[in-house]
């Protein structure tokens, strides 16, 4: 951004700010003589007892619903702009990453957990739908910073997200709330609290927001990525005395849109070398061959708006290297060509271009988006005595998620010739069924005669969760809050990616053997090599066929606990708390590897060509059970200076569990060569060491907080995608910095609040990983190559074998590169060690097994990530905003505005340019009008004033995707009127 550009947004957000700065002198009148010039208290609960803020050693920020309300923060994904050290961003399948001082959720499996324990009303919940729906009936939100391993326990390694509800009281009351505003935004909100006796109480509430898409689908004309989703709740409380209360949860969420679960799709096309070692490459598929689809360069770069070398992808050769016997394209001999459903040397994307415009996709599907989400808790408090109380806390939860948009968002060339259209030898001609019209009709995504792919990705997930607390309030220095909690949660997790290229290689090269290519039914008793192709359409599938990708993943969690904390009073304003967490986690993966294009000879009992062991469905692999134990829990000393301000230090551990990789396909290692990868993944642990201070000035109007914090980490969990799964790899590093909260109430009407983080994070040295953009790692004597069809990701080669196939003139060039990643039985290998129709060795003259005489098997080298820093950490974060309000007798008006920002970060551990996120920042204004004593209020905002859109994450697709970026974005400017009701 230019240094102009900068300047003039620094002098808007000042302007904005110095509405409040300076509008003092516009008050028409003085507030009431009651109302106080100090900083409100919050109330929490971050240590399961009713608490002030300020007297708990935790880093915590804390959030009203009215402090919610005035900072338009709307949803737990926006929580970012009021909490130092946090960053957030949706990931690329069912879930997201928030992330805590540099510590998120970046490993991605069905086995792996969050770091940051997201709880509704302190019930920890592994799946949710917290970040997707928009916050109803609040009291108040809790953020805790650092491991919270004695009360919290697992997954709570990086902090703890806990939405406290409103709960019934017994004083009817009601509220009501619509808001319109732009992208034809139309939201929302009820909420109704009765009194059935004096000590039964119910209260609903619901919410709703319908409004248009943020982004323009140009191929279709349509807006996608919009939002019409609703939420409801219903609760009960009944208190019967003063020593027991029950109350009874149920909230439900549900969604059905066209939400994008991704943003625009990210390319510097990579072309291939044009010449090796003075050799020149002509061949576009050959160039292809040694091109990885694309190249890395920042995602800011005019060249990441291009398209993919799409010239060397085996599904586009194979469709082009086999062609109908006897069957020609005219039916004069003079003339004839034979007939190949997909022109050799074909690219689906030459000359396509990307507009500029991050909002802007072209694609042929838009996107589905289904999620539903039921919690119900139940809360029994009863006072055994007057300092002694028992709790129960009981909660099940079910989620479902459903997601579909165009794997590739590029809308391709035309690619399928027309087989309606074709002779004879004798000059007949005998149209062939197809792909006639140069239309193939795939059984999930219908007719087209371009290339297609779409994916989908599918959750289904249950919770069960109860906890026993015992605890304390003696008036002695001696307290004390112990407990025991149990967790069994289930998943399946499916990620389906659908191609016609994958269903017509299915049914016309593998089903289609013979030489008319008419594929038949693929059954067990088949007399060729076939592929089972699903006949129903992508609603509708059956989830055994072998036409498309798919991951499936079951995973089964069971976790006891027993914990307690002590509280010491050493002296009156010294108290010690020691606390000590037990947790036993165990973790059982059914794993069904995948099956993308792998077939069976019925006669043989495997697939001599494709290397599958099934032809139909999806067989499961041996159990794998994980179990591990942890001793976690934390140190506190805290000091009560005097009455305004408190200093602690702390010392806690932090444990999350580890889990299992995604399986891989299940070729068989003797017909293609095909190397293992790591099946598990190891646990998390943090020391975590923290000093801070909170404290109030100049009468209260002045609450300053500060925390400076040190962790130790070990085995971090970070994914990536190889081998079209999620490897997630394990990596020590440290992290440190410091935080700052503010509140100046400067006078009754006029306030100013800020925060701001610092952030160091750094992986330790030694640590060392394969980055997938970059695998030779600038090394002149090896190069980047293509593999099979059925083999996913890419490989690295000597640079002299590539030469010497090159120079030697043969039909077999492609087969012979492609080689150099692994042997096959069908299409040839440079080693003995595979049985194999062409024997390159002998042909080319030297031997090469790449498992054994390349880099890591043929991996790649590794980056060294010494020092590098964690992804998603930027360096610093910072807010401030102000507010004013003007009293008017019985009405109040106040505006408030808000500026955000934070630091460059990276979105991958290897820190090159190419995983470079910009800093960005966010400002926001909002006015209100209130009259407290009618409860009518009416509202208006704009979020985001300067209409940004932001990168703030990214993600590697694999390789046979062409290693494509997904990024994701901010929203852009939104700008509404409300109007509410109390009663």
């Amino acid at each position: 951004m230019a240094t102009s550009v900068v300047h003039a947004r620094l002098a808007a957000t000042v302007s904005l700010l110095a509405l409040s700065l300076g509008a003092p002198a516009l008050a028409q009148t003085t507030p009431p003589a009651e109302q106080a010039t100090t900083v409100e208290d919050i109330i929490v609960t971050a240590q399961k007892r009713e608490e002030s803020i300020q007297d708990v050693p935790v880093a915590i920020s804390a959030f009203s619903a009215e402090n919610l309300d005035a900072m338009k923060i709307e949803g737990g994904s926006e929580l970012l702009r009021a909490v130092p050290n946090v960053s957030f961003s949706k990931n690329n399948f069912s879930m997201y990453n928030f992330s805590i001082r540099g510590i998120g959720t970046k490993a991605i499996s069905a086995a792996s957990d969050p770091a940051v324990a997201v709880s509704f009303n302190n019930s920890p919940l592994i799946r949710n739908r917290l970040f997707e729906q928009e916050y109803l009936d609040v009291n108040r939100v809790e953020v805790l910073r650092g491991p919270q391993g004695t009360l919290y326990g697992r997954n709570a390694t990086a902090g703890v997200v806990n939405m406290i509800p409103n709960m019934p009281g017994p004083d009817f009351e009601a509220f009501l709330k619509a808001e319109t505003g732009n992208y034809g935004s139309m939201r929302g909100q009820m909420m109704v609290n009765i009194p059935l006796t004096d000590t039964l109480w119910l209260r609903a509430a619901a919410g709703l927001t319908k409004r248009e898409g943020f982004d323009h689908n140009t191929f279709n004309d349509t807006r996608v990525n919009g939002r019409d989703l609703y939420s409801t709740r219903l609760s009960a409380a009944w208190e019967p005395s003063d020593r027991f209360n029950v109350n009874l949860i149920w909230e439900h969420f549900g969604e059905d849109d066209n939400r994008s679960r991704t943003g625009k799709q990210l390319c510097a096309t990579d072309a291939g070398p044009s010449s090796v070692g003075g050799i020149a490459v002509t061949s576009e598929t050959l160039r292809g061959r040694m091109s990885q689809g694309c190249r890395p360069v920042s995602l800011y770069d005019d060249a990441a708006y291009g398209v993919p070398n799409g010239a060397g992808m085996s599904q586009i050769y194979l469709g082009s290297a086999f062609s109908l016997v006897g069957m020609f394209t005219t039916p004069l001999p003079a003339t004839r060509k034979g007939f190949t459903f997909i022109t050799p040397d074909v690219d689906p994307y030459a000359g396509l271009t990307q507009s500029r415009n991050l909002r802007e996709i072209s694609t042929s599907y838009d996107p589905i988006f289904r999620a539903e989400n039921d919690i119900f808790q139940l809360n029994i408090n009863y006072d055994i005595s007057d300092s002694l109380k028992f709790i129960s806390q009981t909660a099940y939860s079910e989620d479902s998620y459903y997601s579909s948009q165009d794997y590739t968002r590029y809308v391709t060339n035309e690619i399928f010739n027309d087989s309606s259209k074709i002779y004879n030898r004798q000059g007949v001609l005998t149209p062939h069924p197809m792909t006639p019209g140069g239309f193939y009709n795939d059984p999930q995504l219908g007719l087209s005669n371009r290339m297609l792919s779409v994916d989908l990705s599918k959750s289904e997930n249950s919770q069960i969760y109860q906890e026993f607390r015992l605890q304390s309030s003696f008036d002695s220095r001696f307290n004390f809050n112990v407990g025991a909690n149990y967790m069994k949660f289930k998943t399946q997790d499916d990620y389906y990616v659908f191609s016609n290229l994958f269903s017509f290689l299915a049914e016309a090269y593998y089903n289609g053997a013979s030489s008319n290519r008419i594929p038949i039914e693929c059954t067990s008793t088949s007399s060729i090599e076939c592929i089972y192709v699903d006949p129903n359409r992508l609603s509708d599938i059956n989830g055994d066929g072998h036409n498309y990708f798919r991951s499936k993943n079951q995973v089964e969690t069971e976790s006891w606990a027993i914990f307690g904390e002590a509280y010491v009073d050493v002296r009156d304003d010294l108290k010690l708390t020691v606390g000590l967490r037990y947790t036993d986690d165990t973790k059982v993966t059914t794993p069904y590897p995948s099956q993308l294009l792998l077939g069976v000879w019925s006669l043989l009992g495997y697939g001599p060509s494709s290397g599958g062991k099934v032809s139909r469905g999806y067989p499961a692999d041996e159990i794998v059970k994980q179990n591990w134990d942890a001793l976690t829990g934390r140190a506190v000393i805290d000091w009560n200076v005097n009455d305004d301000l408190m200093v602690y230090a702390s010392y806690s551990r932090g444990y999350k569990g580890g889990g299992t990789n995604p399986p891989r396909a299940d070729i068989d290692p003797t017909v293609i060569q095909y190397m293992p990868l790591a099946s598990t993944f190891d646990p998390e642990y943090v020391n975590a060491f923290e000093i801070g201070a909170k404290g109030q000035y100049f009468d209260g109007r002045v609450r300053l907080n500060a925390t400076a914090f040190y962790y130790d980490y070990k085995d971090y969990q970070v994914s990536q995608i190889v081998d079209r799964i999620s490897l997630n790899e394990n990596f020590d590093a440290k992290s440190m910095g410091l935080e700052l909260e503010g509140v100046y109430q400067v006078t009754p009407n006029f306030r100013l609040d800020a925060n701001f983080g610092l952030l160091k994070t750094k992986i330790d040295s030694g640590e060392k990983s394969i980055d997938v953009m970059n695998r030779t790692q600038g090394n002149p004597d090896w190069m980047v190559l293509r593999p099979w069809l059925q083999v996913p990701s890419n490989c690295i080669a000597p640079k002299k074998y590539v030469e010497k196939i090159l120079s030697v003139p043969s039909t077999n060039q492609w087969n012979a590169l492609t080689a150099l990643c692994g042997g096959s039985a069908r299409s040839g290998s440079f080693t003995p060690d595979i049985t194999t129709n062409f024997k390159f060795y002998e042909q080319y003259g030297f031997t090469y097994n790449p498992f054994k005489d390349a880099e890591n098997a043929g991996k790649g080298f590794y980056a060294d990530l010494s020092g590098n820093e964690l992804p998603n950490a930027p360096r610093w974060t910072a807010n401030i905003g102000a507010q004013y309000t003007w009293f008017y007798g019985a009405w109040e008006a106040t505006i408030r505005a808000d500026y955000y920002k934070q630091a460059n970060s990276y979105f991958r551990v290897y820190n090159t340019e190419y995983d470079r996120i910009r800093s960005w920042d966010n400002a926001n204004v909002s006015v209100s009008i209130e009259n407290a004593s009618t409860g009518l209020k009416f509202g208006a905002y704009v979020k985001n004033v300067f209409n940004d859109t932001s990168i703030v994450d990214a993600f590697t697709n694999s390789d046979d995707s062409m290693l494509t970026t997904n990024v994701f974005v901010t929203d852009p400017r939104l700008f509404g009127v409300n109007i509410s009701k109390s009663f």
